[in-house]
């Protein structure tokens, strides 16, 4: 291997290689590159972990696996390959997720470094904080299509993974998908809810019944339908749709006429919804299996068929056979447990697919090929096995200026598929990013505003909604402060009696003080809650993590009159990077969502619809903490400061990667 040998790089250099122990976190595309890089570079005391298990799709670019590895751990079977470079590496793999506790700050103390190749945000926000309270240098790395960016966090030094907020997620609302779709992804959207309603985790705010409180809708929505469904005593019996499901057996054409038939003949009664719109056709399921004449053989060839926008006789067909796959994997599962969707599972994505094109067809939309709805279906590109080698690459030579303390050289890097101005297209910024001040995670004094309807938010929504989906915490405890009333307990079981319970219903009202920690990430949060009464297709809450921003603008230009001019904020001197711009809010969804956003899925790189130019490493919101009795102190990266340390959790970002940034130039 290169350290091995004498003159390939210089001594200090070679020592320090050969020394030093490294994480990698994550083993997919980038992880994958990244540590065959190190194996034959010379490094001999390497740790990986990764959660996932291999899958055919991987294969195209994970060039670790081969077929014979498909269903096996792919921390394991990276090992193994990477041994065959130089069995006498020292590499030891976890088949684990790096969130469990398990894996701590005394566990990250033990590296001399940490790299990151990670595909989802909560993970890279966890990771990030265990590594600012470790004090670990930690190279952060991400590629969308032929995009990628590498980047140092050090703690005191740069900036760190969520001083800039992650974009937020392109939302819909829940009528427009329930009721008036006019795109292939608000049938893509439905079809997933659908899933879930039938198979997965049920949630109500992704009911996939005709909504009637839709204000387009009018007063007597629906008032012929409901006629039909009253019983003896007029009144209208609702079961759920699962419950429902199981009632019929999961029979595909009782399922396919209720869906596409009956609700669509529901939606036809709400007559004002049709005024300025084409209204649906309803369809029938031995209608569609006739097809009109159309071939309803399947294409055997999965390429093909991916590939091909089937027929109405054809989808339908899938739709069938997909939904009787479902419920004999739904049939093995323990009582009370649920399918996941996966884009990589053959009978979840052919479901999702053939339902969306059912209804785009009914709607008048365009059907979409497999291969289209899997993309569209994740918000995501496909990766490229380039991008994600010189990306690697880029990784393996930073790291070996952060062994060597070398921390001004190690400027964030951009891979582009153009070159700029100066003819390159690996293009570093100029300058360090410093931490920020007001960033609430790296921050002296972490702080954010939470608004949101303290008469309606429940406990459990505050937990599982806000502190640990919005602010990536993984096991939060909260108190009031001033009255020393907990919240919410980490321990089991301790606290459940207030789940159901609203804020206001325990003394959380306008102006209260929450105290939130997570004693696994070493990490503690000031929540100052305002009571905010959002409206019907607001977002049910709103966390800002600047409370100047709140003030009356009239209050802040009289304050801004008697300061001393002062230097433009380093964050809009800033050039242009994937991190999107500071000081907007985060907002939680009540609308519906595209699928969870992953900044560099190693399988399908998730890219924004503004964000074609940028590689997907946007940050997300967090949170850190310190508990009493760890060994480890509570990190400072700013000096002390009678300010509120905060930043916004979630923020629409729009910063291009413009191709030809002259003030960007060549690392030597």
């Amino acid at each position: 291997m290169a350290a091995q040998l004498d003159g390939v790089f210089e001594a200090e250099l070679q020592k320090k290689i050969t020394e030093s122990k490294v994480l990698v976190v994550g083993a997919g595309g980038i992880g994958c590159e990244i540590l065959k890089n190190l194996v034959l570079t010379g490094f001999t005391d390497i740790e990986i972990i990764d959660l996932d298990t291999i899958d055919v799709s991987n294969l195209n670019r994970q060039f670790l696996f081969h077929k014979e590895h498909v269903g096996k751990s792919k921390a394991n079977v990276a090992r193994e390959s990477a041994l065959a470079f130089n069995p006498n590496a020292k590499i030891k793999a976890y088949h684990d997720s790096i969130t469990t506790n398990n894996y701590g700050v005394n566990f990250f103390q033990q590296f001399s470094i940490v790299l990151n190749a990670l595909d989802n945000r909560a993970a890279r926000s966890h990771v990030n904080r265990l590594c600012l309270t470790a004090d670990v240098p930690l190279i952060e790395s991400g590629t969308a299509g032929y995009n990628g960016q590498v980047e140092l966090i050090k703690r005191g030094l740069t900036s760190c993974y969520e001083c800039v907020p992650q974009p937020a997620q392109k939302s819909y609302p829940g009528c427009t998908i329930r009721n008036t779709p006019s795109e292939p992804i608000h049938c893509i959207v439905w079809a997933k809810h659908l899933f879930n309603q039938l198979f997965g985790e049920s949630n109500e705010d992704e009911d996939v019944s005709p909504d009637t409180a839709d204000p387009e809708a009018g007063a007597d929505v629906g008032s012929a339908a409901l006629e039909k469904e009253a019983n003896e005593k007029g009144n209208v019996d609702r079961v759920n749709t699962r419950t429902w499901a199981k009632q019929c057996e999961y029979d595909p054409e009782k399922i396919f006429n209720k869906l596409f038939y009956d609700d669509i003949n529901y939606l036809l009664s709400m007559s004002n919804l049709w005024k300025n719109r084409t209204p649906p056709k309803p369809a029938k399921w031995d209608a569609v299996q006739e097809g009109d004449g159309e071939d309803g053989s399947i294409v055997e060839d999965s390429v093909t068929r991916d590939q091909k926008v089937l027929s109405m006789a054809q989808t339908a067909k899938v739709f069938g056979e997909s939904i009787k796959a479902l419920k004999e994997a739904v049939g093995k599962l323990p009582e009370g447990d649920h399918l996941v969707w996966d884009k990589d599972d053959k009978d979840g994505m052919d479901f999702v697919a053939a339902c969306a094109n059912i209804r785009a067809q009914i709607f008048g939309i365009p059907r979409k090929s497999r291969f289209e709805i899997k993309s569209m279906a994740g918000n995501i590109i496909p990766a490229i096995a380039t991008t994600n080698a010189i990306t690697a690459g880029i990784v393996v030579m930073r790291a070996f200026r952060v062994l060597q303390q070398e921390y001004e050289a190690c400027k964030t890097v951009y891979v582009r598929l153009r070159v700029n101005g100066r003819n390159q297209f690996i293009v570093p910024e100029t300058l360090i990013i410093p931490p920020k001040p007001k960033c609430y995670v790296c921050a002296a004094k972490p702080e954010v505003v939470l608004k949101v309807d303290t008469k309606k938010l429940t406990v459990r929504e505050f937990r599982d909604d806000i502190l640990i989906k919005a602010l990536n915490m993984v096991s939060p405890d909260v108190l009031l402060d001033g009255t020393g009333t907990i919240v919410i307990s980490s321990e089991e079981d301790e606290k459940d009696c207030n789940n159901d319970k609203t804020l206001e219903e325990l003394k959380i009202v306008n102006g209260c003080i929450l105290k939130a920690d997570d004693f696994l990430q070493n990490y503690e949060l000031s929540i100052t809650v305002l009571h905010k009464e959002a409206g019907r297709e607001e977002a049910p809450f709103e966390i800002v993590a600047d409370p100047d921003s709140l003030k009356p603008k009239e209050e802040e230009e009289k304050k801004e009159a008697g300061k001393q001019p002062a230097a433009a904020p380093v964050d809009d001197a800033q050039p242009s990077t994937s991190k999107g711009l500071n000081g907007s809010s985060s907002n939680g969804k009540q609308s519906t969502t595209v699928n969870e956003v992953e900044d560099d899925d190693d399988d399908m790189c998730i890219i924004e619809d503004d964000e074609d130019e940028k590689p997907s490493t946007s940050k997300a919101a967090a949170d850190a903490v310190t508990t009493p009795g760890k060994s480890v102190e509570k990190r400072k990266h700013a000096p002390e400061d009678d300010e509120p340390a905060n930043k916004k959790a979630k923020v629409s970002s729009s910063h291009p990667m413009d191709d030809d940034d002259d003030d960007l130039v060549i690392l030597d």
